[in-house]
């Protein structure tokens, strides 16, 4: 199994609802708030860490070398619910995003065995070392989002989403949640891959 979060979506392509895509953002603004509200436990920084929980992290697996399993609980749901959020934005579904677990969208965490597996000292560098990945993941992005507007157009006009832009988006979703792994929830010490595949 790999050492990364691998992340499953399943996506309609077909008979797609053309009158909620046509306002799709105006529609997520109610769980956007949701999502929004968890970022007052980021201390008021910028949304780059999102409301994940690091710094618990960090601290349980500098001193004891342990993982929190109700810190793993709390950001694999918040991770999980962003990627909702984030496949009904960009049109992969026409399921409003729910905030309890569904099967839709699913993420796949490597096995930690409580932080045993875990360098308690990478916490304090990966940060660093993910600064290339990241700076990548906003190339990516801006791809995944002109991949969305072409999508976009084609469910308005024809209600179906084309399936190879559908696999180029979830590849940059699963790159992102791999980085998240990484960087902020800090599940797994294996670098990820600059790679979309």
């Amino acid at each position: 199994m790999s050492n990364q979060i691998l992340t499953e979506i399943h996506v309609d392509l077909d008979n797609r609802d053309k009158n909620t895509a046509l306002f799709r953002v105006f529609l997520a603004f109610p769980v956007l708030i949701f999502l929004s509200s968890f970022s007052e436990f980021a201390d008021n920084l910028p949304g780059v860490i999102g409301g994940f929980l690091v710094l618990p992290v960090v601290l349980s697996l500098l001193f004891r070398n342990v993982y929190p399993s109700y810190v793993l609980a709390f950001n694999k749901a918040l991770l999980e619910l962003s990627n909702r959020i984030n496949a009904y934005l960009l049109l992969l579904t026409d399921e409003y995003p729910s905030i309890e677990a569904n099967q839709k969208v699913r993420l796949i965490y490597p096995e930690i065995e409580g932080g045993k597996k875990l360098s308690p000292w990478m916490p304090l560098v990966k940060w660093f070392l993910a600064i290339p990945l990241f700076l990548l993941g906003l190339i990516y992005a801006i791809y995944a989002l002109a991949l969305t507007l072409v999508a976009w157009i084609t469910v308005i006009s024809q209600g179906h989403y084309p399936e190879e832009k559908a696999e180029e988006v979830i590849k940059v979703i699963a790159y992102w949640n791999r980085l998240y792994g990484y960087a902020l929830l800090l599940i797994t010490d294996e670098y990820p891959s600059f790679s979309l595949n």
